[in-house]
């Protein structure tokens, strides 16, 4: 029961709330069970090790396996999130938002590390190239390797949400409330989901101030690229933003809200946490405080814009990126 409250609390901040209570609710939630089990419980595989990583000497060899934390102890879980539209076929997904998410069951403190998409980082598959590749280049093994390869941190969970997946699940919680802290004004946002060409573009518009927003606006708010005067930085505290939104929702859950939420997100969510570990997580959802969550973003010094080839990327000043991951995070 402790290892299942760990578990769960840490599951509140990366969607999972919406799979507690399919277990042990008696016959009228087993079709959620059945639905949640194909969602749950995706264990992380082992890729080949390519050559070693120039990165501060670090190289690209997997650390042996650990045991699971200990009941009640902090344990880390990655968040990512993918475009996952028309453009892209098969499993070849980049992740728009990586989100290191560190989890304290005793003093229910979090800590939320937006990793910028554009970060030019050596990939645990081999070579060099934005992190948004990792995921693209082996799935969530590769990004979970890549991750803890260059922050020298260890992941202990992942959990990933594809765009149909998000949009579908604020929309079964009656949506989202967000202070907008800046107008997001963009008028090349992908018109990917709403049209029959991929490629397309629409203008979006979010006003600054208090809004009630729906699954599509929120994403919206997440995923829009433009217009935002901190750039892509902006995205990342915005993507926060809309996580603690979501979870705030949590609160008024109930059982009879489970097997329509579990469905509308079967087919764009994934996790290696298997279901009977998620169970006791809604009793958890008011559990944690917002004064109890750090929010943090690389901003610059910790990054740098450059031109590689054709391309923009952030390029990492690792001397003042590792010490300030690793305040939070323990070092591996």
């Amino acid at each position: 029961m402790r290892l299942r409250r760990r578990i769960g609390l840490g599951l509140l901040i990366v969607f999972g709330f919406v799979l507690s209570g399919g277990i042990g609710a008696g016959s009228y939630y087993f079709s959620t069970a059945l639905v949640a089990l194909k969602i749950t419980g995706q264990k992380v595989g082992s890729i080949a090790a390519p050559s070693p990583n120039p990165n501060g000497g670090r190289t690209a060899t997997p650390a042996p396996a650990t045991p699971p934390p200990a009941p009640d102890q902090p344990f880390t879980i990655l968040l990512l999130g993918s475009d996952n539209d028309a453009k892209f076929s098969g499993g070849s997904l980049l992740t728009q938002s990586m989100i290191l998410a560190r989890v304290d069951p005793v003093s229910r403190k979090v800590t939320m590390l937006s990793i910028p998409r554009d970060l030019y980082v050596p990939l645990y598959s081999g070579g060099t190239d934005k992190i948004d590749k990792a995921y693209a280049y082996g799935g969530a093994d590769s990004a979970i390797a890549t991750v803890e390869m260059d922050f020298g941190v260890h992941i202990d969970h992942y959990a990933w949400i594809g765009l149909q997946g998000l949009t579908n699940l604020i929309d079964k919680v009656d949506g989202v409330d967000v202070i907008a802290s800046n107008p997001v004004l963009d008028d090349y946002y992908p018109a990917d989901m709403s049209g029959s060409n991929p490629y397309d573009f629409e203008r979006v518009c979010v006003l600054p101030g208090a809004q009630h927003m729906t699954g599509a606006q929120a994403l919206q708010y997440v995923r829009s690229r433009h217009g935002d005067l901190r750039g892509d930085f902006g995205r990342s505290f915005r993507q926060q933003q809309v996580l603690l939104a979501l979870r705030a929702k949590a609160k008024a859950l109930t059982y009879a809200d489970i097997p329509d939420v579990a469905a509308a997100i079967q087919s764009d969510f994934k996790t290696d946490v298997g279901i009977t570990d998620v169970g006791s997580l809604m009793p958890l959802a008011g559990n944690i405080s917002l004064d109890n969550v750090t929010q943090v973003v690389l901003l610059p010094p910790f990054t740098r814009g450059q031109m590689i080839g054709a391309q923009d990327v952030l390029m990492p000043n690792w001397d003042l990126i590792l010490p300030e991951v690793h305040k939070y995070f323990p070092a591996t």
